[in-house]
């Protein structure tokens, strides 16, 4: 679910002492998204809000949460937007946060 090695990279990358405030920044930039998708039906930016979430996803190592993303993100590209299980993104995403606020003070 959680790329632990990559969350240990980032933190090496921006420094233990800015390392909280980009957990912050991503989780509400990300949180903002989620919210859009979770209170609308509107497919029309669905690949790009798709492409947002996987890439910051990925920065944070939410790898599970990342991939779903990309699968979906794919299906929009094709066409198949209204195909795309939006409530499993987000349940994955509300599940890879949980575990990552959880777990991150036992990793540092």
């Amino acid at each position: 679910m959680i790329d632990w090695p990559r969350v240990t990279e980032l933190r090496e990358e921006v420094g233990a002492e800015d390392f909280g405030e980009v957990i912050d920044l991503f989780l509400e930039e990300v949180e903002e998204v989620i919210d859009k998708l979770a209170k609308t039906n509107d497919r029309t930016q669905l690949e790009q809000d798709l492409h947002f979430l996987k890439g910051s996803a990925l920065s944070l190592g939410f790898q599970t949460f990342s991939s779903l993303c990309q699968d979906g993100e794919r299906m929009s590209c094709e066409g198949k937007a209204a195909t795309v299980d939006v409530p499993s993104i987000i349940a994955e995403y509300q599940a890879s946060k949980t575990t990552f606020i959880s777990e991150l003070p036992t990793r540092f």
